[in-house]
């Protein structure tokens, strides 16, 4: 380039001219802000569907690719724009573990490690609940439990599994009426056993 081509300005000469520099302060108070809004939700998020450890350590992996694209976040959603991230890491950590135990698996076929424990949290506050979620598909449960566990609504559940709020609307009515009937017959196998055990009782009297 000539040295009068130097002279003539940039955006004259059709070059787009170089974005200002972000205020590193600037930048740090935005993210200590982000942070402070979706860190507990996260990590409520996390202990719903992994063990203590492993929650620790994906919500770190999450805040990392917040920072990395903390430019992207949007400021009308940022919350389930975090909650997406935390189900993609959460998915990466999940798969990684499984590649894992698969090589320790091939690696200690004559003293495999005992099982491990998870958190002791006591037992679980409705047993029929748990047992209905557990019958649900993997979506049904996840859309199920955004919506229930998390309080999104269908377009906020929209933006964390990336699809649209109408496949939301339908996916999480689906979930719930089935989520419904199986309480409904958990709660009938409890009525009957419930007679049962009564009718036996007044026979022995």
């Amino acid at each position: 380039m000539t040295e009068e081509a130097d002279r003539v300005p940039a955006r004259a000469r059709g070059v787009p001219p170089r974005p200002a520099a972000a205020d590193p302060a600037q930048e740090a108070r935005r993210f200590e802000a982000l942070v402070a809004e979706v860190h507990q939700p996260l990590l409520r998020y996390l202990l719903r569907r992994t063990d203590r450890d492993r929650a620790a350590d994906v919500l770190g992996d999450t805040l990392l690719v917040l920072w990395r694209r903390r430019d992207e976040v949007p400021d009308d959603a940022a919350l389930p724009w975090a909650y997406g991230v935390a189900r993609r890491c959460l998915a990466n950590s999940r798969r990684g573990q499984r590649r894992h135990a698969a090589l320790v698996a091939r690696l200690t076929v004559l003293d495999p490690p005992r099982p491990v424990a998870g958190p002791e949290d006591g037992a679980a506050p409705d047993p029929d609940l748990h047992a209905a979620l557990a019958r649900l598909t993997r979506a049904e449960a996840e859309v199920v439990t955004l919506w229930a566990w998390e309080g999104l609504s269908p377009s906020e559940i929209a933006t964390v599994l990336e699809v649209t709020p109408n496949a939301v609307s339908i996916r999480l009515h689906r979930a719930r009426t089935r989520l419904r009937a199986l309480l409904d017959e958990a709660a009938a196998k409890d009525d009957d056993t419930s007679r049962t055990r009564d009718e036996r009782g007044t026979e022995e009297r």
